[in-house]
């Protein structure tokens, strides 16, 4: 398996760090909501890259993608221009065809707390016909390797 244990300081899940640009603000020079989301889909795609398991993989292998079913966000306090971010994934659930991560956008040095808190609820559907499908074993067991690690 291909994992990169710098990118999975124990405990904490999957870190994944970014810098917000021009383009990622609003005209109040502020992240504009909805690049949350964005960072947090790029943060999701690379912990799954990390842990072994690449989405890309999913779907080539086993005909599978996860999907967003639904997503709670919290927006806390704001993120400007140039500030370096840190997104930490880690999994709250995990179930045969389905997963509930919490995402949270952090300041790369902040000690305030987070800028924003992603709940995630994914569903592991068939490509040909979008229709629930179960997870393989090693996705499971590699999220919920994770979840325990969290809960130790």
């Amino acid at each position: 398996m291909n994992r990169n244990p710098a990118a999975m300081p124990p405990h904490r899940g999957h870190r994944y760090t970014l810098r917000v640009y021009y383009e990622d603000t609003d005209a109040g020079g502020i992240v504009y909501h909805a690049n949350y989301l964005r960072f947090a889909e790029r943060a999701r795609t690379e912990a799954l890259r990390d842990m072994g398991i690449p989405h890309a993989d999913l779907v080539e292998r086993f005909r599978l993608m996860f999907v967003v079913r639904r997503i709670k966000v919290d927006y806390l306090r704001p993120a400007k221009v140039d500030e370096s971010l840190a997104v930490i994934t880690e999994p709250l659930e995990v179930g045969f065809a389905s997963a509930t991560l919490r995402q949270t956008v952090m300041g790369a040095n902040d000690a305030l707390g987070p800028r924003a808190v992603l709940d995630v609820g994914l569903a592991t559907v068939r490509t040909d016909d979008q229709r629930p499908g179960r997870m393989p074993p090693l996705w499971r067991d590699t999220l919920l390797g994770m979840l325990a690690a969290g809960a130790d």
